[in-house]
């Protein structure tokens, strides 16, 4: 495979590094210490196209590719991770689960305002005793009837026929779990079943009984919105069961794959920014009469953040192109953010390294692209995660 961007890929790469320096950078700090995505920025996102990269025009949105999502997500992650991480949740999980396995109806209901940017989306898989192992979602969903539908497309069934669903339970560590308006979740229709008996479904937030709650103070990503969501009683109609009844775990590993191909995009993102942060310090600071670039111990260091911010971005660009023309890529989008977001923690730490004791002050970069960092080894599967997840198939006979 030719990983060279084309001439079109690249106009699409300036046009995003122009608008992220021009309406996201100068904001970048402000937002992170208010720990609040900025509502006047979404309309911006979506005039551009950002909140529908992946999708048909047909459904409102840009019609691109994974390259070149993954290409947009780079560029916002080099200047700020949150931006990068809320366009990233929006598109690749929330969004792409109903354009992968909605229905028409519920695209048309539901997808085109998400790429239109008309609405904005979340994903719920985690919850508190549900992380790594995703299987043990404990979030139910029960079939029931006998009360009517005011947000429903349909009337309601006659008494004593299941027309819908109640759910009980919650979510944590949602992404736009406070500002989203659209939510697809997972929870348990037949817990006899185990894994086969998880479903998907899509909330919105004119449902009673579904509610954003606890916000996090996170370390990083501060201004990405991460919170709680609730079901009590959440009354959810048949239609909005998502594919079908017991295919939701199933569905959410599927969406994962391509979810991790964004965040690999997004470390990748993240490294560059801390690696230029750091070239440009090492130019401007002077030691022993010379700027500290003149030292072997710092070119050494710049040399291999380089390296490996390379062979991220190829991991990541082939992983997006296997995606591209439709072939299984569960252990490349694994290797890919595997490595990636572990390059964006150790290039990020020596951007800090080379500022000295600017570097660990909020006068520099270089301390928010470390404190964003991390997450990537944690969130769509953490790091250890992956490893299974590559190795399963490396054993596959």
């Amino acid at each position: 495979m030719n990983f060279e961007l084309s001439e079109e890929q690249q106009q699409i790469k300036h046009s995003i590094r122009e608008f992220a320096e021009s309406e996201i950078r100068p904001h970048v700090m402000e937002w992170d210490e208010v720990q609040h995505f900025p509502d006047d920025l979404r309309p911006k996102l979506a005039q551009l196209g950002l909140l529908g990269i992946i999708f048909p025009e047909e459904y409102g949105g840009a019609g691109m590719g994974y390259v070149e999502y993954a290409t947009i997500i780079e560029e916002l992650g080099r200047v700020c991770g949150s931006v990068a991480l809320t366009v990233a949740a929006h598109n690749s999980l929330c969004s792409n689960h109903i354009y992968t396995f909605g229905s028409e109806a519920q695209k048309q209901k539901y997808l085109i305002p998400l790429a239109r940017g008309e609405s904005f989306g979340a994903w719920g898989l985690t919850e508190s005793q549900a992380g790594s192992d995703a299987s043990g979602t404990r979030t139910t969903a029960v079939r029931s009837s006998n009360f009517s539908w005011p947000n429903a497309d349909k009337e309601p069934a006659e008494a004593g026929t299941p027309n819908g669903w109640v759910v009980n339970g919650s979510k944590n560590f949602i992404t736009n779990a406070i500002v989203c308006n659209t939510l697809v979740a997972v929870a348990v229709t037949d817990k006899e079943k185990g894994t086969h008996g998880i479903s998907a479904f899509i909330f919105d937030k004119s449902m009673d009984g579904f509610r954003g709650d606890k916000k996090e103070n996170k370390v990083g990503m501060r201004a990405s919105e991460t919170a709680s969501v609730v079901f009590e009683d959440c009354h959810v109609p048949q239609e909005n069961l998502l594919g079908v009844e017991g295919d939701g775990f199933k569905q959410a590993m599927k969406i994962l794959d391509g979810g991790r191909i964004s965040i690999a995009a997004l470390s990748v993102g993240i490294a560059q920014g801390a690696y230029e942060a750091a070239v440009k310090y090492a130019k401007e600071r002077q030691q022993f009469d010379k700027p500290i670039a003149d030292f072997q111990a710092i070119q050494f260091k710049l040399a291999d953040m380089a390296t490996q911010i390379e062979c991220s971005r190829l991991l990541t660009l082939q992983a997006a192109a296997t995606k591209d023309i439709g072939k299984p890529v569960t252990q490349k989008s694994a290797m890919a953010k595997l490595f990636a977001s572990e390059t964006a923690v150790r290039v990020s730490e020596e951007s800090v390294q080379i500022h000295g004791g600017y570097g660990y002050t909020k006068d520099y970069p270089a301390e928010k692209y470390w404190r964003d960092s991390k997450l990537c080894t944690i969130g769509e599967g953490t790091s250890e995660i992956q490893r299974i997840v590559i190795a399963k198939h490396l054993l596959k006979t």
